[in-house]
């Protein structure tokens, strides 16, 4: 379907807007109705100028996969006599919600995980005059998704099944953080924690439910469909396209080049749960797994290139690219067999743009 409309709704001068384009001017609007519109009380200022910043420095920087999936979705879902511009406009505002979701994660993972570089740029709680006040700039991002479903969405069918999938997801997501921090506590190497069933538990809660079914359920109740039949089978489709993003995250995280994920990887210094340790610890030798117990959870560059080297010898890079093209396969066969009633570029869409992906 098309991938854009209108600016305004109308087909004068006014060239046609990319949803991408459509989706970045959105954000300066929504900025603004949370800083300048919401709340007119003057002893606010400061609190809301800084709020302002909160925004601009950790919501706009990602890919926003995530946000732009809402509107994807719903040119899929909907014909186009019904992407109104108001229909269109409220799924832009929907997409923003759940990148605020996003930035209130990162935010407080980023504090938990020490990290230090996100998208490119410092951490947030390693700016300068920030430090952990960062923690309360964190529950600012998660309150402000709320106040803009409700300015825009409360008047809707489907306002009510927002809610419920945003606190639900949270709620979910928060589930897979407790996991993945007591399965790897800093400073405290335990390889016998590690298991493909524990990791792919913490990944289907702390990343596949919000970055995944997430923006297709609500696209999917904002199209009317409710039925829970329909939502389980995309669930089922999404779920393991969320298993395969973390996998790929975690090869990156190792892999990768810093200069174009925009993170430095420090899965091995935090002691993570990472597929790479579960895929190695299946394959590795008693005394290879010596030398990963011997370094794996230190901060050292030298431990960390020894597990680097390490991954090598056990060509995790070949085992990797296998899983790709095998978790594509199954992914495929997933979408011909659940996606009945709902259309398959929905699921395709969303593969189309992490299969194959270098950040």
């Amino acid at each position: 379907m098309a991938d854009s409309i209108m600016s305004n709704g109308t087909h004068n001068k006014k060239a046609l807007l990319s949803d991408s384009q459509l989706f970045e001017a959105k954000f300066d609007e929504l900025v603004a109705e949370l800083i300048e519109r919401d709340l007119k009380d003057p002893g606010l200022v400061d609190a809301l100028n800084r709020h302002r910043e909160v925004l601009v420095y950790n919501v706009p920087g990602g890919k926003k996969n995530r946000g732009l999936s809402v509107i994807g979705s719903l040119r899929e879902l909907l014909p186009p006599s019904q992407l109104t511009q108001d229909v269109v406009q409220r799924a832009l505002v929907v997409g923003w919600c759940i990148e605020l979701l996003q930035a209130f994660f990162l935010v407080a993972d980023d504090i938990m995980d020490a990290s230090v570089t996100r998208r490119g740029q410092p951490c947030w709680f390693r700016k300068e005059g920030v430090g952990l006040d960062a923690i309360n700039d964190s529950f600012f991002l998660e309150s402000a998704l709320y106040r803009l479903l409700r300015k825009y969405c409360r008047d809707q069918p489907y306002y009510v099944h927002l809610l419920e999938i945003f606190t639900e997801t949270t709620f979910q997501t928060v589930l897979g953080q407790t996991l993945d921090l007591m399965t790897a506590p800093p400073g405290d190497v335990d390889l016998s924690r590690f298991s493909m069933e524990k990791y792919k538990t913490i990944v289907k809660y702390k990343t596949a439910y919000y970055s995944f079914y997430l923006p297709v359920a609500a696209a999917m109740y904002m199209a009317g469909i409710t039925n829970e039949v329909e939502h389980n089978h995309a669930k089922e489709i999404l779920l393991e396209m969320g298993e395969f993003f973390q996998i790929q995250d975690d090869f990156l995280d190792c892999f990768g080049d810093p200069a174009v994920t925009g993170k430095i990887g420090t899965d091995i210094q935090d002691n993570k749960c990472s597929w790479l340790v579960v895929k190695a610890l299946e394959v590795m030798s008693p005394e290879q797994r010596a030398v990963l117990e011997a370094c794996y959870g230190r901060k050292d560059d030298a431990s960390v290139e020894k597990v680097k080297a390490l991954y090598k010898s056990l060509q995790m890079q070949t085992l990797y690219h296998k899983y790709e093209e095998e978790s594509y396969q199954r992914l495929q066969k997933l979408i011909a067999r659940c996606a009945v009633t709902l259309p398959s570029t929905v699921f395709l869409n969303f593969a189309n743009k992490i299969y194959k992906r270098n950040k």
